[in-house]
């Protein structure tokens, strides 16, 4: 069974950093694809960033290509997205998923975290 669980939300001023942590397990194929999605209230759940664990390259949505970035740490079987110069617009639920078995980024998520709230405010 995949089990995704993530980590790192928390409080920040405008300006700020945080890095999210999606601690990943239960993954059966070579390769597989992680995505960071996000949710705010009112609003529709959107795509953030993904990565395919051995081809080792990240996509991101435009608006936010500069600010976020997502890596991947093997060994660790750990999935960050380091997020800077937040700003009041990035508060969110933010949800990690995976796809067993994929090669890229555009598929459909069928595993999901629990999610980890991120609140932008002055």
């Amino acid at each position: 069974e995949v089990q995704l669980v993530e980590s790192g939300g928390g409080l920040v001023h405008p300006g700020g950093s945080l890095r999210l942590s999606c601690a990943a397990s239960g993954f059966r194929r070579n390769d597989y694809a992680i995505a960071w999605f996000r949710q705010a209230p009112g609003k529709e759940r959107e795509v953030v960033a993904c990565i395919v664990n051995n081809a080792g390259i990240p996509y991101y949505i435009d608006s936010l290509k500069g600010r976020f970035t997502i890596s991947t740490d093997n060994a660790k079987n750990t999935v960050y997205l380091q997020m800077n110069g937040l700003k009041h617009e990035d508060t969110a639920v933010y949800t990690c998923a995976g796809n067993d078995g994929a090669h890229w980024c555009h598929v459909v998520y069928d595993n999901w975290g629990q999610g980890v709230q991120v609140t932008v405010s002055s």
